[in-house]
């Protein structure tokens, strides 16, 4: 009588503890066996299954970090790449390598084994970083799509500019930062013999009503809400690069800004609609566990938790595909970044599509009036725009020659 006792607060116990576990693995009483009163793993894999996920775990960390790494240096290194929405780019391809390094491979350990072998501290950090970086990565994208928004729809209205642009990033950090706080503050580790937990323990929790408030505000703030918000902006933008003109653009160079706006926002769309489809199963997982905990206990769980979290995982190694793809910028700088391989040729568009420009624009008025005093003639104006002459800085003195050229046939005139 003792002993079923003792088994029956044991059973309680884990139940509270998997209520306040933010990580749902497959943590159940089936572990329990009455005849030692210790907790065995029933979610054992074969080997060969455990080398399969090995290996599609290990592509995402490989493919993000070549990739990603890839992106940042591309933007950095080259003056030309530094712009507002680049800026934030850089901000997401970190918030992804860091994703990959640092939750990719221990979170996929812990699912495996079911048991955390990184202690307290890694244990606290992995309940908190993972939603920084998920925070900070929708986020960009978000500042991405309204950055868009105000220089399609409103092009006369002031640009972040690149201060402005690395205080959005701050901002954005300190947010998540806050927001993930209470993950890292309440994070602990429980041992039931032989393994080792790593929860969310929020106090005077019985029943999970606070950590299940958090993990919905959590939907709402870092997927949802985000997701809304370029919903809206990319709808505007669209209906106005597809179906309107674009406020303020000259006739002349029209068809060529709009090309290349619309090719920066079918990149950038593509992109939020990869990484709100790689999450969607993941949450959709948290909430229908939180209606029924009973799907932990079922022997396919494992199999399926690994399948869903390899897949949002997977979606900080598919942006650096997509920018390469889609961005001839991009691609240029992926050739550069990989040259050293004998099959990747770097032509000499590739060359000057990185190499910074100087843009200026020069527009000269001459009115002639001619007066009679029987006569009043309307008044003839000659105007000569040079619209846009770019240079790069080998081919200045050539390019400044050529201005002369025309500022003396003009004073001719």
């Amino acid at each position: 009588m003792e002993k079923n006792m003792d088994t029956d607060s044991l059973i309680q116990h884990v139940e509270r503890d998997m209520e306040a576990t933010s990580f749902p693995l497959p943590v159940t009483t089936d572990w329990l066996d009455d005849g030692n009163e210790t907790t065995v793993n029933l979610f054992q894999q074969p080997d060969w299954q455990v080398a399969l996920w090995a290996i599609a775990y290990s592509l995402i960390i490989l493919v993000s970090i070549t990739g990603n790494v890839t992106v940042i240096w591309i933007i950095l290194a080259h003056r030309r790449m530094r712009t507002v929405t680049n800026y934030f780019i850089v901000n997401l391809a970190f918030s992804d390598v860091s994703m990959a390094t640092f939750n990719t491979l221990f979170n996929f350990v812990y699912a495996l084994h079911n048991d955390w072998y990184f202690g307290l501290g890694y244990c606290r950090f992995q309940n908190f970083f993972p939603i920084t970086a998920m925070f900070s990565s929708i986020y960009s994208m978000a500042a991405i799509a309204v950055d868009r928004y105000m220089a399609i729809i409103h092009p006369l209205k002031p640009r972040l500019s690149s201060t402005s642009t690395k205080v959005v990033i701050a901002l954005i950090w300190i947010i998540a930062i806050l927001l993930a706080f209470p993950q890292c503050y309440y994070s602990v580790t429980r041992f039931y013999y032989p393994r080792t937990v790593c929860m969310v323990d929020w106090p005077d929790d019985y029943g999970g009503k606070h950590q299940l408030s958090y993990q919905y505000a959590l939907i709402l703030l870092i997927y949802l809400l985000p997701l809304l918000v370029m919903l809206v902006t990319y709808s505007l933008v669209g209906q106005t690069l597809w179906g309107g003109h674009i406020p303020g653009e000259a006739s002349d160079h029209y068809h060529s800004q709009i090309t290349a706006k619309r090719k920066v926002v079918k990149m950038m769309v593509v992109v939020v609609v990869t990484f709100a489809l790689c999450w969607l199963p993941y949450h959709i997982y948290f909430i229908l566990g939180s209606f029924n905990r009973d799907i932990y206990k079922q022997h396919y769980i494992q199999q399926v938790y690994l399948a869903i979290f390899w897949l949002a995982m997977s979606s900080t190694m598919y942006n650096p595909i997509i920018y390469c793809c889609l961005n001839q910028r991009f691609r240029a700088g992926f050739r550069h970044a990989f040259a050293w391989c004998p099959f990747i040729k770097v032509s000499e568009e590739d060359k000057m599509e990185l190499q910074h420009t100087h843009t200026f624009r020069v527009t000269m008025t001459r009115s002639h009036r001619s007066h009679s005093s029987h006569n009043s003639f309307p008044v003839l104006e000659g105007k000569l725009s040079l619209t846009l002459f770019s240079f790069t800085v080998l081919n200045a003195p050539n390019t400044i020659c050529m201005v002369i050229m025309y500022l003396l046939l003009y004073s001719t005139i």
